[in-house]
């Protein structure tokens, strides 16, 4: 469950993993809200700054910065076992993880907050309930980037 990327902290990235096959796993709303609070549990125990996040049927964005010593494998390890684990589904995500170091945050943010609506999920990124758009998450602040 753990991939080896050659910048593992100290950069802004777009991580995203996905289930696997693609199952729509998180279209059960305790799933999807628990794959919200599996996020802040590995950020309280191995703390990164998360600036945005939605929980899609297959897959996740989560946009943070991650500082040493913590990196990204072992956040994104600790949080697809624990996934794994909490909702009792042995075989949950795909093996490995997409990132993308991002630059300038606020179109990678747009992107997040705007993928239910181009799912169709959504007709606001305001009403999506499983994104950091509904604003009801602590954020990090985008100054801290």
């Amino acid at each position: 469950m753990s991939q080896r990327h050659p910048i593992q902290n100290d950069v802004t990235m777009l991580v995203t993993p996905v289930t696997l096959n693609r199952m729509a796993i998180f279209t059960n709303p305790a799933f999807a809200s628990e794959a919200i609070d599996t996020l802040y549990r590995v950020q309280s125990l191995h703390p990164f700054f998360l600036y945005g996040f939605v929980i899609m049927p297959d897959h996740c964005h989560f946009l943070l910065r991650v500082v040493p010593p913590e990196t990204i494998s072992k956040i994104m390890n600790v949080y697809k076992s624990g996934m794994t684990f909490n909702l009792g589904i042995p075989k949950l995500w795909q093996s490995s993880f997409h990132i993308r170091c991002i630059e300038n945050p606020f179109p990678a943010l747009d992107y997040i907050h705007a993928n239910p609506i181009r799912k169709g999920l959504s007709v606001t990124a305001e009403t999506y309930p499983w994104s950091s758009a509904a604003g009801k998450w602590d954020l990090s602040e985008f100054g801290c980037i």
